[in-house]
């Protein structure tokens, strides 16, 4: 029992570069949020208001709930709610389908804004994705699927909600896999570079999947499951009936 014990610290020994984040070297930073901010797609459901010093003009292009009247909607006001549909569109009120997907949130709400502003002068647009969630999977201490209140979220920041890598994780291989254009793309990030903060998934795109792969001592570990036990078990009365028949 002690040499498996043994085994299983001395397979563990992890060097400072196996853990380290963005060990220093000569690599330049120019990561751009603006070049890598995630495009809208087809499923994605967007809240979009618009807003004027007019608010009677607005009218028309915001979506009002049938069940919210009188003071009411003033205390609560309701949140126009729309979906890109499958050919990239959302059907405005007023304008009609204008096609989102494809665009940033900046892109989208400055198109939407140019349609308004035939009809109202200055208007503003708010919106917000209320799907943007990404998954984190794998050796982090808390893997699950998050849902962002925004659409600017790093993958340091999702590893950080995760609870970051456990000490088995792989920092080395981070695998990040992203749907782009109907097909699924692989992105390979190595958190023990200073090169890591310029991948084009450092900012992350709404559904994307973070996994971090265990370590070779993670694998051995795993395998001293029941079975090992059970040797253990066996190992330890043998111990004690030979003690017995010595004695």
């Amino acid at each position: 029992m002690g040499l498996v014990v043994m085994l299983s610290l001395l397979s563990s020994c992890a060097s400072r570069k196996d853990l380290v984040y963005f060990q220093a070297d000569s690599t330049a930073l120019n990561t751009a949020y603006e070049l890598n901010a995630p495009k809208l797609q087809p499923g994605d459901i967007l809240t979009i208001s618009i807003t004027a010093d007019d608010i009677r003009a607005t009218e028309p292009f915001n979506q009002i709930n049938a069940y919210q009247t009188g003071t009411a909607q003033n205390v609560n006001p309701f949140i126009p709610t729309y979906s890109i549909d499958n050919d990239g569109f959302v059907d405005f009120p007023k304008i009609g389908k204008i096609k989102l997907t494809g665009l940033t949130r900046t892109q989208a709400v400055n198109k939407i804004r140019d349609e308004v502003s035939k009809y109202i002068v200055n208007p503003g647009v708010n919106m917000t994705i209320r799907n943007f969630k990404v998954t984190v999977l794998g050796e982090v201490v808390r893997p699950g699927t998050y849902t962002i209140d925004n659409d600017r979220i790093t993958l340091l920041e999702a590893l950080g909600l995760a609870g970051d890598l456990t000490i088995n994780g792989v920092r080395s291989n981070v695998l990040v896999i992203r749907e782009q254009n109907g097909k699924k793309d692989e992105f390979r990030v190595d958190l023990t570079k200073r090169e890591a903060l310029n991948s084009p998934v450092y900012y992350l795109s709404q559904n994307d999947v973070i996994y971090v792969e265990p370590n070779g001592a993670r694998i051995q570990s795993s395998k001293y499951t029941q079975n090992t036990s059970i040797f253990v078990s066996i190992a330890s009365l043998i111990i004690t009936i030979v003690a017995v028949v010595v004695r």
